[in-house]
C-alpha cells in the first residue's frame, strides 16, 4: 500500500547505506526538501527542486554549521549536535 506523499515537506536521512535509491524515490515522489546528514564526510546536504529521479539543487554544509532550510520550511537548523 502506498501513501500520498503530498503532505511530506522534508525527509531527513542520517547517513543511510542506500543513498541512490532513496534520493531517486524522494525526488520522484516530489518531496520538496531532502536533508542528508553524513557523519562520515561531516556534511549536511540539502537537496531541493525535485525533478525526475534527482534534485536540481544541492547545497553542502559542514556539520557544526547552521543550515538554512528553504521554503516551505523556512528555518535554520543548527547541526552542532550532529
Amino acid at each position: 500500500m502506498h501513501h500520498d506523499p503530498s503532505a511530506v515537506l522534508l525527509v531527513v536521512d542520517v547517513a543511510g547505506s542506500d543513498r541512490v535509491k532513496k534520493i531517486r524515490g524522494y525526488a520522484r515522489a516530489g518531496i520538496p526538501v531532502y536533508l542528508l546528514i553524513d557523519r562520515e564526510s561531516e556534511q549536511a546536504v540539502v537537496c531541493t527542486e525535485p525533478s525526475g529521479e534527482d534534485y536540481g539543487a544541492k547545497a553542502a554544509y559542514k556539520l557544526g554549521e547552521v543550515v538554512p532550510l528553504p521554503d516551505p520550511l523556512g528555518f535554520d537548523l543548527d547541526t552542532g549536535r550532529f
